[in-house]
């Protein structure tokens, strides 16, 4: 039987998956991240088929969201969007760090993955931490700076931007580390998958796709780097993408 427990990672509070008669054993592990109009109970369903292949499964909130969700106006939300995914870079070594100290995990079996604003905190860990083993990016762009960018763009046009231009540059600056697109190298050859969906009015395409074809050059083994592309899909995970995200952990980790 699959079991559900609700728990703080110090002071994150989070879903723990796993086979209810494993919930005390050392396991592989599996940390998604919810996208930035959800929250952690909406990944239940992949974190279900990934239990059942003998993962434990974190689904964590992320700051403003959840558990954690507090009463702020939208407006503040998006602009505190770069600010959420650098902190769920950091609290995901935290998580990491509770897991370890507490010997849930496996053989140092890690893996992280995404949704949107998930798979680009994906693509920003990624950067930061050696010991992840695998990752999913599931429609979120590894180009951190470029999406910024493109964010601040398409603020600018709607003539909504709450912040000073110092600000903006204060911004860009504090994502240059987290920007896989600028040390590809940092990837060394782990086992990466990207999902994309083609029609994503979202999160542009493109930037996780041409990422990929740059990256696949420096994989020794071609087939640890792959990219699924959904026609006609926008930006909403398909259940094509829950179950090849499954079998890439269950290949992999």
């Amino acid at each position: 039987m699959i079991g559900i427990s609700n728990r703080k990672f110090n002071d994150i509070p989070a879903l723990v998956i796993v086979e209810a008669t494993k919930e005390n054993d050392a396991l592989p592990v599996v940390l998604y991240h919810h996208g930035f109009t959800s929250a952690k109970e909406h990944n239940l369903p992949l974190a279900y088929l990934l239990a059942e292949k003998g993962f434990r499964v974190v689904l964590p909130d992320s700051e403003y969201h959840g558990e954690r969700e507090i009463e702020i106006s939208a407006l503040k939300k998006q602009i505190s969007f770069w600010d959420i995914v650098m902190q769920n870079v950091d609290e995901t070594k935290v998580i990491y760090d509770v897991l370890q100290k507490e010997k849930l995990l496996l053989d140092d079996r890690f893996g992280i993955a995404g949704t949107s604003m998930g798979g680009i905190t994906t693509s920003a860990a990624l950067t930061q931490f050696p010991w992840i083993k695998v990752a999913c990016v599931l429609m979120g762009s590894p180009k951190i700076t470029t999406y910024a960018n493109t964010l601040v763009t398409s603020f600018k046009r709607m003539g909504d931007l709450p912040v000073s231009e110092e600000m903006i540059n204060e911004i860009f600056e504090a994502l240059k580390k987290y920007d896989l697109s600028e040390q590809m190298e940092k990837l060394n050859n782990r086992p990466l998958l990207f999902w994309h969906g083609e029609s994503d009015s979202v999160v542009p395409f493109d930037h996780s796709f041409t990422f990929y074809e740059k990256a696949r050059e420096l994989y020794q083994d071609k087939e640890d780097i792959k990219f699924l592309n959904q026609p006609n899909q926008g930006h909403k995970v398909s259940r094509y993408a829950i179950l090849e995200t499954v079998k890439w952990f269950d290949k992999y980790l």
